[in-house]
């Protein structure tokens, strides 16, 4: 396991960071706490020190096991945790980004976590009812109270996380450091605005589903058409995806890997700090996934499954990436522009 600092902050995170939402059976489908301490350990084993949860993961069980699993050695993981869904139903006052929502989430969190500190707090998605200034003003005062130490976002507009990036930019208060959204073979969109806007930021990317709810595993491939429509995530598996699938299956008996170390190395070799955010219910099933941190894919594969998965940038970009003409009169060839990579998709 190699290690990424997270976004502009200088905190060490792991290449890989374990998704805890399959921590507690609470929801049906999660793993008992025996088996999820077997997988926080194999985790740990393999030099994973990067551990994300929220509030809401299993009613708080999944909290209250991670800071069971990490109490004994508190300071060497870098814990976070999120806050933004109900805690509560039919309770207006118990949801959403405001700062009396997140004051009460964030104390118990802290309760079930059993630490005094959040390494990396995160708003979970946006609400659109509560100003970014407020926001942003109260993750700030929660800093200097030593309750968390970095802030980020995720489920969010790429325009909200500019507009509070930027207030806290001008206000000398803590910016955003990390961006959670769902990002794979299968979920380009993210491309537009969200990932450029991440690296001007300088902001860690951490990659939700990058499996695609098994999709890019190969297991649904020679599903038929009725049982597909049966499954929750089948927007997954339209027909575009499954020949994305397809290639990612065949690209990993070429090499002699599993498809999901594949689709894992795809994001884990973009362009920017991106980090998978892997989840597992056994671990051997995490072991699995870990293999992908072992090689790398080479550039005619990433270029079979650029190709494969490649998604309209539209309107202003595909505009923008034609217009050489008009804008700089044939020259921007002669144009030594350092920012480019950085800033756009061209």
């Amino acid at each position: 396991m190699r290690y990424k600092l997270l976004g502009k902050s200088g905190i060490r995170v792991s290449e890989i960071c374990l998704g805890t939402m399959t921590f507690g059976e609470e929801w049906g489908w999660g793993a008992s706490k025996e088996e999820s301490k077997n997988v926080f350990d194999e985790f740990a084993n393999q030099g994973g020190n990067f551990i994300d949860t929220a509030n809401r993961y299993t009613e708080g069980t999944s909290e209250k096991y991670i800071g069971e699993f990490i109490s004994s050695d508190r300071e060497h993981f870098v814990l976070a945790t999120k806050y933004t869904l109900f805690t509560k139903k039919n309770d207006v006052s118990a949801s959403g980004n405001n700062r009396k929502n997140m004051v009460q989430a964030l104390d118990a969190s802290l309760k079930r976590l059993g630490t005094e500190y959040i390494d990396l707090y995160w708003i979970h998605a946006w609400d659109f009812t509560t100003p970014e200034d407020e926001v942003m003003r109260a993750l700030e005062d929660m800093v200097r109270a030593g309750k968390i130490l970095t802030i980020g976002i995720s489920d969010t507009p790429a325009w909200v996380v500019s507009r509070a990036n930027t207030i806290a930019e001008l206000r000398g208060w803590s910016q955003f450091v990390g961006l959670q959204v769902e990002y794979s073979l299968t979920q380009r969109t993210v491309e537009r605005d969200l990932i450029p806007m991440a690296r001007q930021f300088d902001m860690a990317v951490l990659a939700w589903a990058p499996l695609a709810g098994g999709a890019l595993t190969g297991k649904y491939i020679d599903q038929n058409e009725d049982q597909k429509r049966l499954k929750p995530e089948s927007a997954r598996l339209n027909e575009k995806n499954t020949l994305t699938a397809k290639l990612v299956v065949e690209i990993s008996k070429e090499i002699g890997c599993k498809p999901s170390s594949v689709a894992l190395n795809w994001l884990r070799q973009q362009q920017g700090t991106i980090i998978p955010l892997v989840g597992a219910r056994t671990s051997n099933q995490l072991l699995e996934n870990l293999d992908c941190i072992n090689w790398s894919l080479n550039n005619e594969q990433i270029q079979r499954l650029n190709a494969a998965s490649a998604i309209d940038l539209g309107f202003p970009h595909d505009f923008l990436v034609n217009s050489d003409a008009i804008i700089f009169g044939g020259m921007s060839g002669e144009i030594d522009n350092h920012r480019k990579n950085k800033l756009s998709n061209f």
